[in-house]
This record gives C-alpha cells, structure tokens and sequence, in this order.
C-alpha cells in the first residue's frame, strides 16, 4: 500500500495558515510540495520557495524574433529578390516596413507567451493524484491545501506524515496515485 503513494495532503481552514506551514514545510528542507486554494495567494510563491518565471524574458526573445523576421522578409523581398523603384523611394525604406514589423513582433511575442505557458506549466495535465482525495474538492470553494510530494529527497513516510500533522492542520492525508 505504501508503494503507490504520491504524497501527503494537509487541509488548512485559513489561507493565513497555509502559508505559515508552507513557511514550515521549507524550513524543514521540502522543496518538492504544492499549494492549492479557490483564490490566488500571494506570500505563498515565497513561502514555498517557488522562482519568478523566466516567461518574461521567452515573450521579450519571441517578439525580438518576431522584428527581425519582419525586417529580414521585406529586406529579402524588396532589395533582393523582386527590387522595384515605387514613387522614388530607395528599394530598403524603413519607415514603409514598420507596420509589418510591429505587426509579426505582436504575433511572435503572442505566441511565444502562449505556448511557454502552457510548456512551462506542464500542460496538458488532464489528471494529478490529488484529485483521489474525496475532500480535495473543496479546494475550489474554501479549502486551502499543502502537498509534499513522495519525489521529495526528504520525504519519510511516517517522519514526513509526523511532521505534516505537527502543522495543526485540519486532516492530513495519503494521495494515491
């Protein structure tokens, strides 16, 4: 029974002490563990340890990509491949090119932001073991929870079930896989 155990689940009635144990559950050194609650928290990405994203600067690289793709396609278009001489402008007019390239900057900057997100959050994820747990549902109306999963170096079973009910937490519990 013990082999296909995902973790341990604790139930918080407050969103104050899902982050006061979160604050535990590092200082004990687990860094394999995960909050859920029906509204965002924000002390808890600090409490758990969790790092700023690197989305940002993926968004910024796309859209860089996105500019000089532009500028490469209209400079291969109208200076190489198919130079014609419009209303006396030179065949590379910069400011003619500037839509277009704002435009594929927007584009690949949507993109990238679209799917890092989803490739960085795992996505899709159809299924996650903490939904064995019949209470677990409540976490989309008032319940807060704190997992630490098995993966964790630390995790003991009896040691790290000891500590997660030492959290005065409401129930803890085992997730199945």
């Amino acid at each position: 029974m013990n082999d296909n155990i995902y973790g341990y689940l604790a139930e918080f009635d407050t969103p104050t002490q899902l982050v006061e144990a979160a604050r535990k559950v590092r200082l004990a050194g687990y860094t394999k563990t995960d909050a859920f609650s029906p509204f965002p928290i924000h002390e808890i990405d600090e409490a758990l340890g969790i790092k700023r994203s690197i989305l940002p600067f993926l968004v910024f690289a796309g859209g860089v990509t996105g500019l000089l793709t532009g500028l490469a396609l209209q400079w291969f278009v109208h200076v190489f491949d198919y130079p014609i001489i419009v209303g006396g402008r030179p065949y590379f007019s910069l400011p003619s090119f500037i839509p277009p390239m704002f435009e594929l900057t927007i584009l690949f900057a949507a993109f990238t932001a679209v799917f890092g997100m989803i490739l960085l959050n795992g996505l899709p994820k159809p299924y996650h073991p903490v939904f064995n747990v019949p209470r677990f549902a409540l976490a989309t109306r008032e319940k807060f929870f704190l997992l630490i999963e098995r993966q964790d170096p630390k995790f003991d079973l009896q040691e790290t079930r000891n500590f997660m009910q030492s959290l005065n937490a409401q129930e803890v519990f085992d997730v199945d896989e």
